[in-house]
């Protein structure tokens, strides 16, 4: 049976948060920013990302081009650790994308097709939560965590070190920082327990950009010519619920407002755009989750935004502290199993000792443990000897019965 604490080590898992592949895609995702962790929480995860459509899909300002077509093959590979800051949970983390990104624009005055491989820009992210959620730094802590509401501050930046051409539209880097502040909020409407959690959870965000001062340029305009966006509202919305221990879904939304962008002296109109889409997440043990989605956006028009996310996300989470109570319950295991073995191999060196020998193993108390001989011979000849005993054992009974007469 599952005890609340060894779940509590799956839910670290869910500090996929930490995890900021929303900087590279549609919405940061269901149960992303879940706290139900111990200071000092690892997390690695490993996402792979398929996209396509009118905007580079690694671009957060999500910058439309008409004419253009764009198909990304992307991982994600992240690292994040939680910790304590002013006593509320916090968890720090980095995210490094690479891939392959293929993009194609045609109009009235220029086509063109490029491709970029290589590493995209790294992102760095700090979650702390300000209600709901205090450090938890040992498992009365987990045991006593009831969250019916928590929001947390997330800040995000991207530091512009990706592969950049300014001949191509299509980079894997962005050729300039870019950075996020969000106020993640969930609601649990159910019991916080396996099998029954059911959460309604908001992200509402803003994101921000420096200029790119050497955009794709195609003969249109100068070279070196600037790409600008104006701040970028978004807002994820989620609705998750378990459908087992192990097995949850969420049916997820995204809009996106504003964003205006600029380049050269023409200038774009802002966003206002819809996506929706699902989330699967199925728990394999203790440390690892597997989740899997699909995201696409609503609107149909040849200026709308046109994007659509496949996702797989493999998170592995530990922590020192539950790694060495789960190695204290092996241990126990071990040594019940091994007492048990000893308590057999002595009841029957009483009637064949010539059948049991030394295991090499010793008891916490120093005692040498003994083994029944695993020969088949031994063993039937055992269980005989058995059999053979307890056929004594009636007999005597049976004189002592008939002499008491």
């Amino acid at each position: 049976m599952t005890t609340r604490w060894q779940w509590s080590v799956g839910v670290l898992v869910l500090v996929a948060a930490a995890s900021p592949r929303s900087a590279l895609a549609q919405g940061d995702g269901p149960r992303t920013h879940s706290k139900e962790m111990l200071t000092g929480t690892n997390v690695f995860s490993f996402t792979y990302m398929s996209a396509s459509g009118n905007v580079n899909p690694i671009d957060p300002a999500h910058t439309i081009h008409p004419d253009a077509d764009f198909d990304v093959d992307l991982a994600l590979v992240g690292y994040s650790r939680s910790f304590s800051l002013f006593g509320r949970t916090a968890v720090g983390s980095i995210l490094l994308p690479v891939g392959a990104l293929d993009g194609g624009a045609g109009g009235f005055l220029f086509s063109q097709d490029d491709s970029a491989r290589g590493f995209g820009d790294p992102v760095l992210q700090l979650d702390l939560n300000l209600i709901g959620a205090p450090a938890m730094v040992n498992i009365p802590d987990i045991l006593r965590y009831e969250p019916d509401f928590t929001l947390d501050l997330v800040l995000t930046l991207g530091i512009p070190i990706g592969e950049y051409d300014d001949d191509s539209l299509a980079n894997l880097g962005q050729n300039r920082w870019f950075g996020r502040v969000g106020m993640p909020l969930m609601f649990n409407l159910g019991d916080w327990v396996p099998g029954r959690r059911t959460t309604l959870e908001f992200m509402p965000a803003v994101w921000l950009f420096g200029d790119n001062d050497d955009f794709f340029s195609p003969g249109l305009f100068s070279n070196n010519t600037t790409l600008e966006n104006d701040f970028l509202f978004q807002l994820d919305a989620h609705l998750t619920h378990d459908f087992t221990d192990t097995f949850w879904g969420s049916l997820d939304a995204v809009w996106y407002y504003g964003g205006e962008s600029t380049i050269g002296n023409l200038s774009g109109d802002k966003l206002n755009d819809v996506g929706v889409g699902f989330t699967f997440g199925y728990q394999i043990n203790d440390s690892l989750m597997l989740t899997t989605g699909y995201t696409a956006t609503v609107g149909g028009g040849s200026e709308d935004l046109d994007l659509g996310v496949f996702r797989i996300n493999l998170v592995y989470g530990w922590h020192p502290l539950i790694e060495g109570l789960k190695r204290l319950e092996d241990a126990q295991a071990k040594l019940d199993k091994q007492h048990y073995r000893d308590l057999i191999a002595r009841e029957l060196a009483e009637v064949s000792p010539d059948y049991v020998k030394g295991s090499g193993e010793h008891l916490p108390n120093g005692s040498k443990t003994l083994l029944v001989d695993s020969n088949p011979l031994t063993i039937y000849s055992s269980a005989a000897i058995q059999e053979l005993r307890l056929e004594a054992k009636a007999k005597d009974e049976k004189i002592a019965d008939l002499t008491a007469r």
